[in-house]
């Protein structure tokens, strides 16, 4: 069964920085594309970042050069450094590998002043 439990959401300030964490289980996940995606108040989901099994990310527009995707194969855990956050980036933030559609309960990011 796969399963994606995110972790290292909180409520943070402008300017300040989270890292998010995704245990990924179920599947072999050295082998898939893996992504990050999050769901502001009352929009839709919508992918931010991804990294294919050798390494290659590719990021949207609203997190290129503060975010950084990253994945740690031997733990099967996939990453989310979150820099110089913004009050959009307040969102539910869940991890999940394209290929599947299945989701975890997702983690809370709130940037507040």
């Amino acid at each position: 069964q796969v399963q994606f439990v995110e972790s290292g959401g909180g409520l943070v300030q402008p300017g300040e920085s989270l890292r998010l964490s995704c245990a990924a289980s179920g599947f072999t996940f050295s082998r898939y594309t893996m992504a990050w995606y999050r769901q502001p108040p009352g929009k839709e989901r919508e992918s931010i970042a991804r990294i294919t099994p050798s390494g290659s990310t590719i990021y949207a527009d609203s997190v290129k050069g503060r975010f950084t995707i990253s994945r740690d194969n031997a733990k099967n855990t996939l990453i989310l450094q979150m820099n110089s956050l913004k009050l959009e980036d307040t969102a539910v933030y869940y991890c999940s590998a394209p290929t599947f559609a299945s989701w975890g309960q997702g983690t809370q990011v709130t940037v507040s002043s």
